[in-house]
């Protein structure tokens, strides 16, 4: 008989060494104002006494061989060098002949040289933050005094190629860019690009006396803000960059969402929580320890513990983890456990769920109808690419077949 168990899969957390601390001040970033969560504590740093702590019993917590370890922010590079040369000797220390992997989130703007040979010689991932060519990035990443980020940006790309270091690309799409998705996709083929995720932005404000500040969930009086792209927008953008990557880039150009809309029609967990039936497989901890259901609900309802006083196991295969991870299922709207590409989307991230249903049930993501033009649009190509799956052979075949019927599949 086969046992079902959250510790069947690994455990994912990803560790804030800086809080929310950045250079730059993105317009639309969610996480800024998170520091606002320690008003106590200005400085917000990860103390190295707790980084071994951190390291030692996240590797202990593992029932896997390889141990992942994911570097967030804020903008992690705030910390000097010696912090992450002392995290891969803790590693090394506490990894008992583990294989250890490491992958930094960062908006490029503080790489260097060294920085670069440092991520090289040890065989980091780094994810980069870049919207775009210049004029659709520079609007809304820019330091707190306006400055734009993107030739900073570019200039640490360039340097993460110069000396090998393997990267990808994390775009925001927004208001502007989803309206050029042919050059927004061109651009990051010519860049050298090879793994692109796209997320859209979809944040929603609170009006205050003191000034605004972003919604969670529960707020009821949030408006959606302007540089969030719309539903229609975001269905519009993700057909176009389709068409382009169907007939020209399928195993070539890697796009996560069209990773996972495959891996949902093959009947497979895709790569990204947001498209899976359950998600809470990554929690987040900050620098003071604290440790929440995911990075998009750091907020106090979603507060774990802390692993001064509660183990990682406790918190993240515990009950209220579990439960939080079922919701995403469980809280779908009758629109949603009715729609026929309730299976490819799962509703996507419960963060983005404040709309009405057509029965006026609570839960429906803001961006449901350019999913379902997105996912109308790709069955045929996803149908056709999932057969290929299944009879042994490449999905990357159907770009010959595209050329050979220039219309495509309907």
């Amino acid at each position: 008989m086969k046992t079902i168990s959250p510790f069947a899969r690994p455990l994912y957390v990803f560790l804030k060494p800086v809080g929310a601390h950045c250079n730059l001040a993105c317009d639309y970033c969610y996480y800024l104002e998170k520091s606002r969560l320690y008003p106590q504590t200005p400085r917000q740093l990860l103390s190295e006494e707790l980084l071994e702590q951190f390291i030692r019993t996240y590797i202990q917590s593992q029932t896997m061989e390889q141990v992942l370890f994911t570097w967030h922010g804020g903008e992690p590079l705030l910390r000097p060098l010696s912090f992450y040369r002392q995290a891969v000797r803790l590693q090394q220390k506490y990894g008992r002949g583990r294989q250890i992997d490491n992958v930094i989130q960062t908006n490029g703007t503080l790489l260097t040289d060294e920085w670069c040979e440092f991520l090289h010689d040890n065989q980091w991932l780094v994810g980069v933050s870049i919207d775009g060519p210049q004029h659709l990035h520079d609007p809304y990443r820019h330091t707190s005094t306006g400055r734009p980020s993107w030739e900073q940006v570019m200039k640490g790309i360039r340097l993460l190629q110069k000396h090998r270091v393997e990267w990808n690309a994390m775009a925001v799409v927004h208001r502007q860019n989803a309206e050029k998705p042919q050059e927004f996709y061109h651009f990051f083929k010519e860049i050298g690009c090879q793994y692109l995720q796209v997320t859209p932005l979809v944040e929603r404000v609170v009006r205050q006396p003191e000034g605004c500040r972003l919604a969670h969930l529960k707020d009821e009086n949030a408006t959606v803000a302007d540089f969030s792209v719309t539903p229609e927008q975001w269905g519009r953008f993700l057909c176009e960059i389709f068409d382009e990557w169907v007939r020209h880039d399928v195993g070539q150009f890697y796009l996560t969402l069209f990773d996972c809309t495959l891996a949902n029609w093959m009947g497979v967990p895709p790569g990204l929580c947001a498209y899976s039936k359950e998600c809470g497989h990554a929690g987040v901890m900050e620098f003071n320890g604290d440790v929440y259901s995911c990075d998009h609900f750091v907020f106090p309802p979603y507060r774990l513990g802390n692993i001064r006083q509660q183990t990682l196991v406790e918190m993240l295969y515990g009950e209220r983890q579990q439960a939080f991870s079922r919701l995403k299922h469980a809280s779908l709207p009758r629109q949603c456990r009715e729609c026929e590409w309730e299976f490819a989307c799962h509703g996507e991230c419960p963060r983005n769920r404040f709309m009405r249903d057509a029965y006026g049930q609570p839960g429906l993501h803001y961006l449901c109808e350019g999913y379902r033009r997105y996912y109308e649009h790709v069955a045929p190509y996803m149908d056709y690419m999932k057969d290929e799956l299944l009879n042994d052979r490449a999905p990357a075949r159907i770009m010959d077949y595209l050329k050979k019927h220039p219309d495509g599949l309907c």
